[in-house]
């Protein structure tokens, strides 16, 4: 991480700093963007880490809240006491609003990165989702900064071992953190209890998207790193185990010399694949095993006569491609920018991926009607 832009610090980089920094005494913490009334730069659910030094890894706003932020969470880490801090961007007077380019309230979560991250990162990169849920808006019996880690299934963790939620809080609650847990969104809700209302923020945290690029010719290498660079999880299998060096592919997560025939092993249903071998053998062979796999999508490089080859030969050997399955090939790969530069069409490969994981076309923004971001409604049982 010492070589990472601070500014541009991804979801899988901050999981990773935070591996490295949990400890004891407690050095770092975490701020959570939970509430913005109108716009901001980044919405609910965005992290940024902030050291008791004045560093800062990531970012939640487009720079303007950083330095009271740095305030913030150092009394968070002396204090060992989480804290939300509210900024109104429309208001003029407190100097926020004067040519922010934001017009919103943010809500900020700030809380110590202490042991009760430990479990949650490790599971992150185990490839396991987890839902954070913490008390925003406490009571006597419930204060604020109350916490719960609960697994993909609801089931609460021992993650937290001092102010943890009563399990009758969870309880109303689990069925919304399951669903987090599985989205990777988040939700505010309210809870009812006998000494008053609780206000949860109930944070699904989902492991990184997996970029597999089967191929080891030198196009590879811009796929790889924009792709790292926007936070995918990269692999690289290559059926040329001269070309399986890691030195060959530094942004590389991992790379590994494989037959395409078992490019099974390396996937999930979390997992992109990109073809882009130029070899049509071990294209045909990397194809009918993914195919047999549950990935959402399956990138194919090169021309669509080419695809119709691929298919004749597969067809010839009695393998027919289903609706589904000419859904999720994309071939050719990429979205539509009209470049032609190797680093061009890495970024038009690198954008589809992005796009189809997030269930998004690609278009442009000022082509949509409405907020260009989910705000979904604040819940309570």
């Amino acid at each position: 991480m010492s070589d990472t832009d601070p500014w541009g610090v991804t979801t899988l980089d901050l999981f990773e700093l935070l591996e490295e920094t949990l400890g004891d005494p407690v050095e770092h913490a975490v701020a959570t963007v939970i509430r913005v009334d109108g716009s901001a730069y980044r919405r609910p659910g965005a992290k940024m880490i902030l050291g008791g030094d004045g560093s800062t890894y990531g970012g939640i706003t487009a720079g303007c809240l950083e330095g009271p932020l740095q305030k913030v969470a150092q009394d968070v880490i002396a204090e060992n006491a989480t804290r939300v801090v509210t900024f109104d961007l429309t208001d003029d007077e407190d100097g926020w609003g004067l040519g922010l380019g934001c017009e919103g309230i943010v809500d900020v979560l700030v809380e110590p990165a202490d042991g009760t991250w430990t479990e949650p990162v490790d599971a992150f990169h185990r490839g396991e989702s987890r839902t954070l849920v913490t008390a925003i808006d406490g009571t006597d019996a419930v204060p604020t900064g109350s916490k719960a880690v609960l697994t993909a299934d609801g089931s609460p963790t021992n993650a937290v071992d001092s102010s943890p939620l009563p399990p009758a809080v969870l309880e109303r609650v689990r069925n919304v953190a399951r669903e987090r847990a599985k989205d990777g969104k988040w939700c505010t809700q309210t809870v009812e209890t006998a000494e008053g209302s609780v206000e949860l923020f109930v944070d699904g945290i989902t492991p990184p998207t997996r970029l597999l690029v089967f191929g080891g010719q030198p196009d590879v290498r811009p796929v790889t790193r924009l792709a790292r660079d926007v936070g995918l999880h990269v692999t690289v299998a290559t059926a040329r185990g001269g070309q399986a060096e890691e030195s060959a592919f530094p942004r590389a997560d991992r790379v590994v010399s494989t037959h395409p025939s078992d490019l099974d092993e390396l996937v999930d249903e979390r997992t992109y694949p990109v073809v882009m071998s130029h070899n049509f053998v071990d294209d045909r062979l990397a194809l009918e095993t993914l195919l047999e796999t549950p990935v959402p999508f399956i990138g194919l490089m090169g021309p669509r006569e080419r695809f119709q080859r691929l298919r004749d030969d597969l067809e010839e050997e009695g393998v027919m491609l289903s609706t589904d399955d000419r859904e999720r090939i994309a071939t050719p790969v990429g979205l539509e920018l009209g470049g032609g530069e190797p680093v061009e069409i890495a970024l038009s490969i690198v954008s589809e991926v992005i796009a189809v994981s997030n269930d998004k076309s690609g278009g442009r923004l000022r082509d949509r009607d409405g907020p260009i971001h989910e705000r979904p409604t604040p819940q309570s049982d």
